[in-house]
């Protein structure tokens, strides 16, 4: 019985091996030799997976074993890097490609509960008033606690139209809220801009995409020709996305050569420096960025680089902390391993990524902007759009109900005296 498991083991360590990309089979001798010198600790998962076979209570096969193992052995790594079956891979692709059927959410484990990264904007649950920050304790009732990121989403995702009931921990409020939200097909806007004041140009970045990088520019041109003198960047619960997307948008605010963020892993392979070129048409225009718990990852790289190099005035409120590199490399039989190979630091080598058990990372504001949860589910709804019929879009929410949204006027102030201050 020992041998076969043992065979079992060794042909999914070498068809793991045989299917890593190119660029990783460097170290593969190395890695070779640690394995022979850690055989005598795998004979104890070898002798637990065969008393598990001789006498658990219902019949296990092999291979469900191995792939527990190695989920398990995964999972403890971080919260980022996944064993995907099939299915997984699959839907991991499905979701790269910024259309699918679900909720709208950007979803993390934080103290092994499901936690909200960010409400994707225009989506049913950015709509209802779901937050970052928000724990998603049950799915239909059911208890999230433990649940894989993966599981979540096939739990969360449906047919458009059908509906699901999450329950929410939300920080300040005594006791959780059922949400029922209804499925649609998740189409993600990149960004959309406007002037404020007439001498305000805003841009909201929502996510870092294919289009962004051209969407951006042409924002950029319509407010230039409306005079603008100030620029307000909003990347409040942007999730991140695309990591050269958000270097490409760097660039245009940034001179010629300068470091935008760079990744440190153990492989030197890993270890990579990214740096405007000389493109940038904006870099002289004054400008603030607005930033919260919801930003995340290609957002927290952008505002570190425009903090580090004293391009912007960053405010509101701290981020959320996701900034490390996740490869995957595609196995056998349909599985691929998302594996955190690095992290990035800022030009000014502060890491991003936030530190579980003491809580730091993410970027720190330059003028700190705290939002009340209920004021930001508030904002949320204001920028709602609705469009009357043969009308401009305006806002979902009446003039009447409206809120102060305090960080922007902030950042907006800010620029305006810092212009007089220099003049």
């Amino acid at each position: 019985m020992r041998k076969k498991i043992v065979m079992v083991i060794s042909a999914a360590v070498f068809l793991s091996v045989i299917a890593i990309s190119p660029r990783a089979r460097q170290p593969i001798a190395a890695a070779t030799a640690k394995i022979d010198q850690t055989y005598e600790q795998l004979r104890l998962l070898v002798d637990i997976m065969a008393l598990v076979r001789e006498n658990y209570v219902d019949e296990k096969e092999n291979k469900d074993l191995v792939t527990s193992a190695i989920k398990g052995m995964v999972r403890d790594l971080d919260p980022f890097s996944q064993f995907l079956e099939p299915q997984e891979y699959k839907d991991m692709k499905t979701e790269t490609e910024g259309q699918f059927g679900g909720l709208g959410i950007r979803i993390s484990l934080r103290d092994n509960w499901l936690t909200v990264v960010t409400p994707i904007p225009g989506t049913p649950a950015y709509k209802l008033g779901i937050l970052p920050g928000d724990k998603i304790i049950k799915i239909e009732k059911e208890s999230t606690q433990g649940l894989s990121i993966n599981d979540a989403v096939r739990k969360l995702r449906g047919a458009p139209g059908t509906k699901v009931t999450i329950t929410i921990a939300r920080e300040g409020e005594k006791e959780p809220v059922d949400y029922t939200i209804t499925r649609d097909i998740i189409k993600i806007e990149s960004i959309r801009h406007r002037v404020l004041n007439e001498t305000y140009g805003y841009i909201k970045i929502n996510e870092f995409s294919a289009s962004t990088d051209k969407d951006l520019k042409k924002s950029l041109t319509e407010l230039q020709k409306q005079n603008i003198k100030y620029l307000v960047l909003d990347l409040r619960n942007n999730p991140g996305g695309l990591l050269d997307v958000a270097v490409d948008t760097a660039k245009e605010f940034l001179p010629s050569d300068k470091l935008v963020v760079y990744t440190k892993g153990r492989r030197p392979h890993m270890n990579r420096e990214y740096k405007t070129i000389p493109n940038a048409d904006y870099f002289k225009l004054p400008m603030a960025v607005l930033i919260n718990r919801g930003s995340a990852s290609g957002s927290e790289i952008l505002a570190g680089a425009l903090q580090d190099h004293r391009r912007a005035i960053i405010v509101g409120d701290r981020s959320f902390g996701k900034a490390s590199v996740q490869s995957v490399f595609p196995l056998n039989e349909g599985n691929a391993l998302r594996l955190t190979t690095a992290r990035y630091y800022t030009p000014s080598g502060k890491l991003i990524h936030r530190d579980e058990k003491t809580g730091e990372g993410g970027i720190k504001p330059d003028i700190l902007v705290e939002v009340s949860r209920e004021t930001e589910a508030k904002l949320q709804s204001q920028i709602e759009e609705v469009y009357p019929p043969g009308k401009e879009p305006e806002s979902a929410v009446k003039d009447k109900d409206r809120v102060e949204d305090s960080a922007l006027q902030r950042a907006m102030e800010l620029l305006k005296v810092a212009d007089i201050l220099g003049k």
